[in-house]
């Protein structure tokens, strides 16, 4: 399965440099694999994530990834 993924601000350097270069940072999954799974494969420490956003909606990292989605995942933002 073929899935979009931004991982935004300090988690971006874990996002693999081939999947940069191929665009969009498109990635192959396998069936039945959860948000967790992709960002533990990844290796971004989920202590790391705040947000998740799956095709746009508040998500959980326990959702199962389907071909097609866009997932967004975001670290604890501050400013003022």
């Amino acid at each position: 399965m073929k899935i979009q993924v931004k991982l935004y601000a300090s988690l971006g350097k874990y996002m693999p440099q081939a999947a940069l270069e191929k665009g969009q940072g498109f990635l192959e999954v396998g069936e039945g694999t959860t948000i967790k799974a992709l960002l533990e494969n990844l290796n971004v420490p989920l202590e790391t994530v705040k947000l998740i956003f799956l095709n746009g909606i508040h998500s959980k990292d326990t959702e199962v990834l389907k071909d097609g989605d866009r997932l967004g995942v975001f670290p604890p933002v501050a400013g003022g």
